[in-house]
């Protein structure tokens, strides 16, 4: 088992102790993305889960009692000033360094309280994903989102780090404005102290009309975290791969068209493929269980590729 270790180090990336909204510098909404999504044939057949239900049934699933305390716990707590507090705790990265491969390993220990379709450990899924997506785009054009399907929910090694799941897995969305009926029991957020905030309340909240998804400040999470692991470890992936890492679990706005009043106009690209991947993320979840350890060289070749190979600052 991996363990995070800690530091009084205040040394990060620009602007870590910021909430990151407007003018991040990061902000990818003004670069146009190289590639449109392709549309996959067959990729919306989508069958049954791992419990033989239909996938995200959050009104009386098998594990109906632990995904509603999840987002009671996350609705209730989620606020602007809890994600400072987060961003600035581990934006730091100065929690250990660790291969790929071994937080990969390590997230065997981890079941998704919020997740109504799967209770297989983490890792498996991660190689269920990628391997959907090399199915349907076997090239090596789309090699990057093979990686991003075995990446995008390494950041919920937080869960195993000290976190609350209720502050690591789950839908996202946008601290600082109004909470969107859209998002998975939206009845629990009359709970949270953001809810009547004369500005975290309104429509627009803290942003612009218009200001690009990628300068929304969203609710802490997996998501959040490995996306900014990975740029403060240098990785080369494309702009398409970080942005499906970075929102695949924004499902108020890719699949429930909420807070599309923000959106700037190279965003409809950016929803595009998170849409593709989405379709690989959910629905392999009732696929069989891969060969995990047989896959990993090609993996490790891809991580070698993007200059994720060696050990990362977490």
């Amino acid at each position: 088992m991996i363990t995070p270790t800690s530091s009084t180090s205040s040394v990060g990336p620009t602007e870590t102790n910021r909430l990151r909204v407007k003018g991040d510098l990061d902000c990818l909404s003004d670069v146009p993305f190289a590639n449109s999504a392709p549309s996959t044939p067959g990729a919306d057949d989508v069958g049954k889960n791992a419990f033989g239900d239909e996938f995200r049934n959050y009104d009386d699933s098998k594990r109906q009692s632990d995904v509603e305390r999840n987002y009671r716990e996350d609705h209730t707590n989620m606020t602007v000033a809890v994600v400072k507090e987060k961003m600035d705790k581990w934006l730091k990265f100065n929690h250990g360094e660790h291969t790929v491969m071994e937080v990969i390993e390590v997230l065997d220990e981890l079941i998704d309280e919020s997740d109504p379709d799967n209770e297989l450990p983490n890792s498996i899924h991660d190689f269920q994903t990628a391997e959907r997506i090399r199915a349907a785009f076997p090239g090596e054009e789309y090699d990057w989102f093979h990686l991003a399907g075995l990446l995008h929910d390494l950041g919920k090694v937080l869960a195993l780090w000290g976190e609350p799941q209720w502050c690591v897995v789950g839908d996202t969305y946008p601290v600082g404005c109004k909470h969107s009926d859209q998002i998975v029991f939206p009845q629990f957020f009359k709970y949270n102290p953001d809810s009547t905030h004369p500005v975290y309340s309104t429509e627009n909240g803290i942003y612009e009309k218009g200001c690009g998804i990628t300068n929304l400040c969203m609710a802490w999470g997996h998501d959040e975290y490995m996306y900014w692991v990975l740029k403060e470890n240098n990785c080369t992936l494309p702009l398409e791969a970080l942005a499906v890492i970075r929102y695949h679990s924004f499902y108020p706005w890719h699949t429930g068209n909420a807070y599309t009043h923000l959106e700037a106009p190279s965003d409809k690209v950016l929803k595009n493929w998170v849409i593709e991947f989405n379709k690989f993320d959910l629905y392999s979840k009732g696929d069989e269980v891969p060969d995990c350890e047989a896959l990993k060289p090609y993996y490790q070749g891809l991580l070698k590729k993007y200059g994720i190979d060696g050990k990362l600052k977490w």
